[in-house]
């Protein structure tokens, strides 16, 4: 079944670009106005995230971001066959100063939201990057999709640890070079254990990647903090919700909102202590 389904998929991966993305234009109709897929959570989150704007406002920005869910969908199936020509042709980024500190013996570690195309970004930076890239991923439950996205997001080298064995498969890097990357703004799987943060006006952790047309993408990575060892407990992950925020701000389509952003609520009894002032 896995070589059926890999098949099928490099055969639509072969199509060319102009195609595939009509193909995604009939499929974005489809999505959107047919089955509304998760419509009610994305205006929901758009609600809470842009309370100052109209109802007619918040619903362009949804339909901007069923444009570049169903890109990312379409583009990720191209990189099954997509050459590192063609694909280097659609990146660009201000890398070049990270590698500054492989030739200085430190490692780094990469923080980012869920922007489009994290998967392009993904392959993209394992390429260039001097340090053996490393990442944390949430494992799809469909096995046979998990195996292909697998091997699809460690074709240039990036090495991958499913997110509920991160303790365990982190240690044995830990002691050599590593870039870490890490998509930091999901929920938490217990609200007990996380720290709090303002986010968006809500009680709730930097590369910024965005499309420059379609198809294209550049990743702008700017210092978080030079050691993140000086900050406090919770303070790494009140500077990137800052930075996630700030970004989401200046490009609202250009964000994962068909995830629940705000699935736990904050009950000041039992997450006051947890809250980074």
């Amino acid at each position: 079944m896995y070589r059926l389904v890999y098949g099928l998929l490099y055969v639509v991966s072969s199509l060319p670009w102009w195609l595939l993305y009509a193909i995604g234009d009939g499929l974005y109709g489809l999505v959107f106005y047919v089955f509304g897929y998760r419509k009610k959570v994305v205006l929901g989150n758009l609600a809470i995230a842009f309370p100052e704007k109209t109802e007619a406002e918040r619903l362009r920005i949804a339909k901007d971001f069923y444009h570049h869910f169903i890109d990312t969908i379409i583009e990720t199936i191209k990189l099954l066959s997509v050459s590192q020509t063609d694909l280097d042709k659609r990146f660009t980024c201000n890398y070049d100063w990270v590698n500054q500190y492989y030739d200085s013996g430190r490692n780094i570690q990469l923080q980012c939201g869920h922007f489009f195309n994290w998967e392009i970004i993904n392959l993209c930076v394992s390429k260039i990057s001097r340090f053996p890239f490393v990442g944390v991923y949430q494992p799809l439950t469909n096995k046979i999709m998990n195996r292909i996205v697998y091997q699809m997001r460690g074709r240039n080298g990036t090495i991958l640890i499913p997110a509920n064995d991160f303790k365990t498969g982190f240690y044995s890097y830990i002691k050599d070079r590593y870039a870490l990357g890490l998509a930091a703004d999901q929920n938490p799987p217990n609200p007990l254990k996380a720290h709090w943060v303002p986010f968006f006006g809500c009680a709730v952790i930097f590369g910024h990647f965005y499309p420059v047309k379609r198809g294209y993408y550049h990743l702008q990575l700017d210092m978080l903090v030079e050691d993140a060892n000086s900050l406090a407990p919770g303070e790494l992950t009140k500077l990137f919700a800052a930075k996630v925020e700030a970004a989401v701000k200046q490009e609202p389509a250009n964000y994962l909102w068909s995830h629940r952003r705000w699935k736990w609520t904050f009950d000041p009894e039992q997450h006051g202590h947890l809250v980074v002032q």
